[in-house]
């Protein structure tokens, strides 16, 4: 667990109060959070933003919020407000989230924290470097039931992993400004759809010593389709698939050199697994309370005075991100944000 370092100052940890949230955008997944606080111990919401100050107060009064503001510069101003939650789309999130930081906020920021492995790692080294929480809000890291499973699969409980396929396909209509089909908007199922099958398999098997990548294209240049397969320094296989576009599975199968592991339900939220070993099956059911894991654990971090997350550390939300970087290169995928290639 990493303390804030020498050179920055250390916060001091929450202790004998509520964590106090502040929550960044006022959309779907804002509601997801909201109710995971107000379902947990330990923590409240006082305060909520958006572009849009109708909305954030109509936000407000559905969850009990005793603060709404119509832009984003005043929650960075409330002093009540402890930690925030940005859940803005990608494209905003590295602006946002060093604005937060540099106001003295900890962060969790919706996945993926930023559209790029540089602008991640400015969030984070400014994170630590001004002695604050920052943690990517990939929420299935958190849960119980995937915990589990890494743990079974770390201690052994099926031998030598010899292949994980983990897949997350997604089907929507094509539609050139909906936001998952829109690169100005931080579009494409890779970012929003694949980084759940991709954290899967780098959480259970490792990084890749090589990455092969296929997959197409929408009109507007954004990914719709992309298959990835890697191997790591272990030996494992790990093949991951997305699809913005069709209908599917989206279990997760482990194999072994003793047994199998199968992850039942959706791979960001599972319902169960089921372990089997020679004759002998376990069936595992999980708990599904969602996006309360992650607020527990943010919770549990500014009490302990941590500034990242044990269970979602920094190293590993950039090397995911070197990943996604990496294929999505290799598809031509590219947003405007990142202005032009170094190479032609």
């Amino acid at each position: 667990m990493q303390q804030p370092p020498a050179s920055s100052p250390a916060y001091a940890p929450v202790a004998n109060r509520p964590v106090r949230w502040g929550l960044l955008a006022a959309g779907g997944i804002a509601r997801e959070l909201a109710a995971a606080i107000a379902a947990v111990d330990g923590g409240e919401a006082v305060a909520v933003a958006a572009r849009d100050g109708e909305r954030a107060r109509a936000f407000a009064q559905e969850f009990g919020i005793p603060r709404s503001y119509g832009g984003y510069d005043e929650l960075l101003q409330d002093p009540e407000v402890d930690v925030v939650y940005i859940s803005s789309t990608h494209p905003f999130h590295h602006e946002q989230a060093l604005a937060c930081i540099a106001a003295g906020k900890h962060v969790l920021v919706e996945k993926p924290t930023t559209l790029t492995v540089a602008d991640t790692e400015e969030v984070f080294e400014a994170a630590r470097q001004a002695g604050v929480l920052a943690v990517e809000a990939m929420w299935m890291r958190f849960q119980p039931i995937v915990l589990d499973v890494r743990d079974r699969v770390h201690s052994g409980a099926i031998g030598d992993v010899r292949s994980v396929h983990a897949a997350f396909p997604v089907p929507f209509d094509y539609d050139e400004t909906h936001r998952l089909f829109d690169l100005d908007n931080g579009g494409g199922a890779l970012l929003d759809l694949g980084i759940y099958p991709v954290t899967l398999a780098h959480l259970l098997v490792g990084h890749p010593t090589h990455l092969h990548v296929l997959g197409s294209k929408v009109p507007t240049g954004a990914d719709a389709l992309v298959a990835l397969q890697w191997m790591t320094e272990q030996g494992a296989v790990a093949q991951v698939m997305t699809d913005s576009r069709s209908h599917g599975t989206t279990e997760t199968v482990l194999r072994g050199t003793e047994g199998s592991i199968t992850l039942h339900g959706p791979i960001n939220n599972p319902t169960s697994f089921t372990l089997r070993r020679g004759e002998e099956e376990e069936t595992v059911d999980g708990d599904r309370r969602g996006y309360e894991h992650q607020v527990e654990e943010v919770h549990r971090c500014l009490r302990e005075g941590l500034v990242e997350s044990p269970l979602a550390p920094h190293a590993d939300t950039v090397a995911i991100m070197t990943i996604l970087e990496s294929a999505r290169r290799e598809l031509g995928v590219r947003y405007p944000q990142e202005g032009a290639p170094l190479h032609t």
